[in-house]
């Protein structure tokens, strides 16, 4: 069982006005087969907790850790990251003009193992997680997300989360812009991937709209940089009906 572990996490942005603390101190701890699911106001460091695992350099820990299985996370670069295990699908993910789909993703999973995936079993095996995203089969030929709906944006996030098979999959706002039925297709793929491969989910959102479909295990309540309640599902049900406003009265 692999364990993705944040202890006492600080973590800071440079602004005009100079630093900003951003987390203040945030402890989560995640393990195979688990999905956290984390909710809270906007401006609460929800997306920052995630581009920090993720190694962005634009944020700065001053205080704390990240671990995975025991090895420290923070000395890792953004591509030993990826290659010890961790996924992220971004909320706005970006064009990557001139390189086609099918390129990116055979160079992703040959980065990630140290070698390039044979040709046709590799073919198959992006046709079959295509076809289980209902994508269409040219959807390999395009730009990476250049002239993308945002639903087929957040397809082509969840196909690389299914041929990468991460031990951690951190998903930031992965509900944003979708359609009911592309919420449903993407979700489905995410409940699919992870009995498959049994990884750990960090879940990060607003609404309580895909865990109807995802079901977390915890719900955990981001707010001014911390946790501020921790629960089970029923959790995310008390936030739908009342909102944050309990938690922002001073």
């Amino acid at each position: 069982m692999a364990i993705l572990q944040i202890k006492n996490l600080h973590v800071s942005v440079e602004t005009e006005q100079g630093s900003k603390e951003i987390l203040k101190g945030v402890d989560l701890t995640i393990r195979s087969g688990e999905t956290h699911a984390i909710m809270g106001p906007n401006g609460s460091g929800k997306s920052t907790l995630a581009y920090t695992i993720a190694g962005h350099p634009k944020y700065t820990v001053t205080e704390g850790e990240i671990s995975l299985d025991g090895e420290n996370v923070l000395e890792m670069s953004v591509d030993e990251r990826a290659r010890a295990g961790l996924f992220l699908a971004m909320q706005y993910p970006v064009e990557i003009p001139g390189v086609s789909v099918s390129n990116f993703l055979r160079t992703a999973k040959t980065a990630i193992t140290g070698e390039a995936p044979a040709i046709r079993p590799w073919i198959t095996e992006v046709r079959e997680a295509m076809s289980n995203l209902k994508m269409d089969s040219d959807f390999t030929e395009r730009n990476v997300n250049e002239g993308f709906s945002g639903g087929e944006k957040k397809r082509h996030e969840i196909l690389q989360l299914e041929l990468l098979k991460p031990q951690f999959a951190i998903l930031d706002e992965t509900d944003s812009g979708l359609d009911v039925d592309a919420l449903r297709v993407v979700s489905e793929g995410v409940n699919r991937i992870k009995q498959t491969n049994g990884f750990g989910v960090l879940l990060i959102t607003h609404y309580t709209r895909i865990l109807n479909y995802i079901k977390p295990d915890y719900v955990h309540v981001f707010v001014a940089g911390k946790i501020a309640e921790e629960g089970g599902p029923e959790l995310a049900e008390r936030l739908e009906a009342e909102g944050y406003d309990r938690y922002l009265k001073v």
